[in-house]
């Protein structure tokens, strides 16, 4: 395990660097997650992780790519909901980087 020390608070992530305990998320954790992964989170970041949230409340998963995609463009609309957008965003591995930045466990059919 290793840890994530934000304001003198101590959070357990796994050998990948998704948090151990999805209650531990917070906007700080996943702007400090966000240093680690050299990415400074902008207003459109802020829309797929607050979207990503609440697909995981909703299907108690992270989606993959594919369907990363498509819950996107349903949500948000084909500018938004495209691999290029996402791609753009989150240095090419969106399923991945954004389901580790939105508190989310890694989404179980990626890499």
């Amino acid at each position: 395990m290793t840890v994530l020390t934000l304001d003198g608070r101590s959070i357990e992530l796994d050998k990948d660097g998704y948090l151990a305990d999805l209650n531990d998320w917070s906007p700080e954790v996943a702007t400090a997650l966000a240093v680690q992964n050299d990415i400074e989170l902008t207003p459109d970041h802020w829309e797929i992780l607050q979207l990503l949230r609440n697909f995981y409340d909703e299907f108690q998963l992270s989606p993959a790519t594919r369907p990363l995609i498509k819950y996107t463009a349903l949500k948000l609309g084909a500018e938004k909901g495209n691999s290029l957008h996402l791609n753009r965003l989150f240095n090419g591995t969106p399923a991945k980087l954004a389901a580790k930045l939105a508190g989310l466990p890694k989404p179980t059919n990626c890499l």
